[in-house]
């Protein structure tokens, strides 16, 4: 028979003890060390045990957490330490044997529950330790979300971005303290938010409304949404490229010749689970797409300023590669012998030279050649013509 778990993640509520069940009250009183942030601790009375607080930032805690194994020992977490919380963390960083879990009431299930709202419908988002850019790509008016924000002052943060961004007519809920004696709820306008005034903890309900852009969700999004200097793979080349590239959930991407950063950027949009680095040789491309990322809600892309193959030694082998720019024989090459088996290869060409050089390596590996050729209406003297853009010539091959 295995031992017990030493280590317990146990979700409190704002009332302390008095929402907890029996079973998560006993380990309490049990333990021989609690840690958790010092409002948590607050929370709890003194059982003996040795109380540690846990660092900022979070990650320096862990560390210390390791060195208690062995002894029964409480780490303390906000309401259901797998949404958003501490619980995912401590699940990666120690055996399954070592831990468990005692979840309490989470503060969406609490905040849906006072403002009436179906969580199925709604969407939610943990921005205590994040930017909130990442709200950039879901905001359009009719969204309802709740919120989880770092402290008071960031409701206010968010009020100015909102208005930054456009939906300047959304209104918000503030509930301060969920569940607990301090409970406070209000609904205000932006106008109201800028005036602060807000405690921690605190979460948002957001209901979006305002002239704003909202984002399609389909591939091949608005070209003027991102900063470029001309380099960037316009709209329709981008939807059939993203559709060449096949996301699938858990991939990574290697976007080479980042230029902008859309196919990376898009890449990630279509799904929380999917990851990218971008190789881009200019590093003021670098920065630009570094930018973009940031201000569009994906900050987890991974820019690399250096030129392929050499930058791509290193990283991460990815699931799928697309090539936008600096084609040659050498990269293919190297990306032929290095990469796995299964690995899915994207590349786009313009001039003749590479076009050729897609020819041959279609020849000698297969896949799939497309040309693609548009034209846009355009005006012709007092009429209207047809003027052509450069085509581009896809190849699609799975290594």
């Amino acid at each position: 028979m295995s031992e017990a778990p030493w280590l317990t993640v146990l979700g409190l509520g704002e009332d302390g003890l008095d929402g907890l069940p029996l079973a998560s009250r006993q380990v309490l009183e049990r333990a021989e060390i609690i840690m958790g942030p010092p409002r948590h601790l607050s929370l709890v009375p003194d059982f003996g045990a040795q109380q540690v607080e846990w660092p900022v930032p979070f990650a320096d805690g862990l560390p210390i957490l390791t060195g208690f194994r062995g002894q029964s020992t409480v780490v303390l977490a906000s309401g259901d330490p797998f949404w958003f919380g501490a619980g995912s963390v401590i699940a990666r960083n120690f055996e399954a044997g070592e831990w468990a879990a005692l979840p309490g009431q989470s503060t969406f299930s609490l905040a849906a529950a006072r403002l009436g709202w179906p969580l199925e419908s709604t969407q939610t988002f943990g921005l205590h330790a994040a930017p909130l850019t990442r709200l950039r790509p879901h905001l359009a008016p009719g969204l309802r979300a709740i919120l989880l924000l770092r402290d008071g002052k960031a409701v206010t943060e968010l009020a100015t971005y909102l208005t930054d961004t456009g939906f300047a007519d959304t209104h918000l809920h503030v509930m301060e303290a969920l569940g607990g004696p301090r409970e406070r709820a209000r609904s205000v306008s932006l106008t109201e938010a800028l005036l602060g005034g807000f405690d921690h903890p605190v979460c948002v309900g957001l209901e979006v409304a305002g002239g704003g852009q909202a984002f399609p969700r389909a591939s091949g999004k608005p070209d003027e949404i991102f900063e470029t200097d001309g380099q960037i793979t316009k709209r329709p080349i981008r939807a059939l490229t993203l559709s060449a590239l096949a996301p699938q959930r858990d991939e990574h991407l290697w976007d080479i010749g980042g230029g902008t950063g859309s196919i990376s950027i898009e890449w990630l949009m279509c799904d929380p689970t999917l990851s990218a680095t971008t190789i881009e040789p200019r590093e003021d491309r670098a920065e630009r797409i570094r930018r973009n990322a940031d201000a569009l809600g994906q900050d987890r892309l991974q820019v690399v300023h250096g030129t392929a193959p050499d930058a791509l030694n290193g990283l991460p082998l990815p699931d799928v590669v697309f090539i936008g720019g600096g084609l040659s024989s050498e990269l293919l090459q190297w990306l032929h012998t290095t990469l796995p088996s299964g690995t899915r290869l994207v590349a786009n060409a313009v001039t003749l030279e590479s076009e050729a050089l897609l020819a041959q390596w279609q020849d000698m590996l297969g896949g799939e050649l497309l040309r693609i050729e548009l034209a846009q209406a355009s005006a012709l003297g007092p009429r209207r013509g047809w003027k052509s853009a450069y085509p581009v010539v896809q190849w699609s091959v799975t290594l």
